[in-house]
């Protein structure tokens, strides 16, 4: 590629290079031009000119070699070659040229028309013994042939170069990837200029780019494009691609394994043990709540409700019997059967005449109550109230427990002249079944009156606390 930069044509043979020969052949510094070597800037033309190496180089050649001067540089030629001797010729005048020529650094105003005869040539003008200028040989055919300097090894390029012939001559170049430092061929680390958009290894007269983890190489084997991962389906659930990466995610009920590809069952029976009301069973990917016997799951999936037995006929109770549902379960209550001198006055419920002598000192009244309990139930609690149901003038009411209270579970406290409440004091745990005789004693002293009228209440205490 022929390039015209200050004036000087310049021959670059590395189209990576033409912007770098451009900078090395012409830098301003502010107050002039700097030139290639083997040229000088003229301040008056502002061009820069050739130097003559044999004029201003101390023994240029050696032996009996003449020196002459060339375009940016000189020659060492044997003396035999010229028809006169002499100790240094003088390089030939260039001749104006025929044409204003911009791109070799002249102003147009400079222009000259050609003059008139024969233009002087711009090479050494050699012996009648040699026919053919410089950088040419007789062919066998009386011809002047181009002498490959190049392949004839006689050419003075440094062994870091590239010998290139020319018309008459050579060039000394760089190959691609290398560029002229102080005579020398140098390798350009691509590296430096960002020539890859992400990894870059530099290598003698070239570069190689490369990509990070996640991305793949373009085919302009410069710039990276991401890598979806997920289209492998690196991920035992769910995927979800990033830039240079990839992230996995899992199902509900699932959480990402350490090797932060496979999902692993998360056991949410272990969170808490208030999760389910009575038992939690442990699912792939989510978890179950389960019952005691007796009862069912709630329609919040969690809780335990009692499962009446007696509504929905899932019971063993005869037709003779009555079916008491509790919580976690029921029982079947046989017919009443009032034990003498007691006879029965209801369902529930048994007395002892007076006009019979063997009722002296008995209650007069035995009524048969029946009652289901939590086990665990928070104390104090009320849970049974009782009350005269028949008031006589002058009369008062004690009520007390008779009975089934050797535990200490249970207290009446009075709340008027007329009725009291059963207090659990204490937490019952079940399952069993308690009897209490609550007994209910009137006073009246005008008559000097004295009795007694019995509750016999039974109590049914689950299993579980609910």
């Amino acid at each position: 590629m022929l390039l015209d930069v200050c004036g000087v044509r310049v021959w670059t043979y590395s189209r990576m290079l033409t912007a770098l020969v451009f900078t090395l052949l012409c830098i301003s510094n502010g107050n002039g031009q700097t030139c290639t070597e083997g040229f000088a800037y003229d301040r008056r033309a502002r061009v820069c000119v050739d130097v003559d190496e044999c004029r201003t180089v101390p023994l240029p050649c050696r032996g009996d070699m003449l020196c002459v001067n060339q375009n940016g540089g000189y020659l060492c030629i044997p003396r035999g070659l010229y028809s006169q001797p002499y100790a240094r010729p003088d390089p030939p005048a260039l001749p104006e040229p025929a044409y204003p020529d911009t791109s070799a650094g002249f102003p147009p105003d400079t222009f000259r028309p050609p003059p008139p005869g024969p233009v002087e040539p711009s090479y050494p003008i050699v012996s009648r013994s040699a026919p053919c200028i410089l950088g040419y040989s007789v062919g066998e055919d009386g011809t002047c042939n181009d002498i490959d300097e190049c392949e004839a090894e006689s050419h003075q390029c440094n062994p870091t170069q590239v010998c290139i012939n020319t018309a008459g001559g050579y060039t000394c170049s760089c190959t691609e990837g290398y560029w002229l430092v102080g005579g020398q061929c140098q390798d350009i680390d691509e590296c430096r200029y960002g020539y890859c958009q992400q990894l870059c290894a530099n290598v003698a007269g070239s570069y190689s780019c490369s990509c990070n983890p996640g991305f793949v190489l373009n085919p302009d084997v410069r710039t990276c494009s991401d890598v979806d991962e997920c289209e492998e389906e690196p991920c035992s659930h769910g995927c979800f691609n990033t830039y240079g990466s990839y992230m996995c995610n899992c199902d509900e009920g699932f959480e990402l394994a350490s090797d932060g590809t496979s999902c692993i069952d998360l056991d949410e029976c272990s969170f808490s043990e208030f999760l389910c009301q009575y038992r939690c069973v442990n699912t792939p990917g989510s978890f179950s709540c389960i019952c005691p016997p007796g009862y069912y799951v709630y329609e919040d999936g969690r809780s335990c409700e009692d499962f009446n037995e007696c509504d929905t006929g899932n019971n063993t109770c005869t037709t003779a019997q009555v079916c008491f549902n509790f919580q976690g379960g029921y029982t079947c209550l046989d017919p009443l059967t009032c034990e003498q001198p007691y006879i029965e006055l209801s369902d529930n419920q048994c007395m002892c005449s007076a006009e019979n002598p063997a009722c002296r000192d008995r209650p007069f009244t035995v009524l048969y109550r029946h009652m289901d309990l939590s086990s665990g139930r928070s104390v104090p609690a009320d849970i049974f109230q009782m009350q005269a149901t028949t008031r006589y003038p002058g009369a008062f009411y004690i009520f007390q427990i008779k009975t089934g209270n050797e535990g200490r579970e249970f207290y009446m406290r009075q709340t008027s002249n007329v009725s009291a409440t059963l207090v659990l004091s204490r937490p019952l745990k079940g399952p069993k079944d308690i009897v209490l005789d609550l007994e209910m004693v009137t006073v009246n002293n005008v008559i000097n009156f004295r009795g007694s009228s019995i509750i016999r209440l039974t109590i049914y205490v689950s299993e579980h606390p609910f």
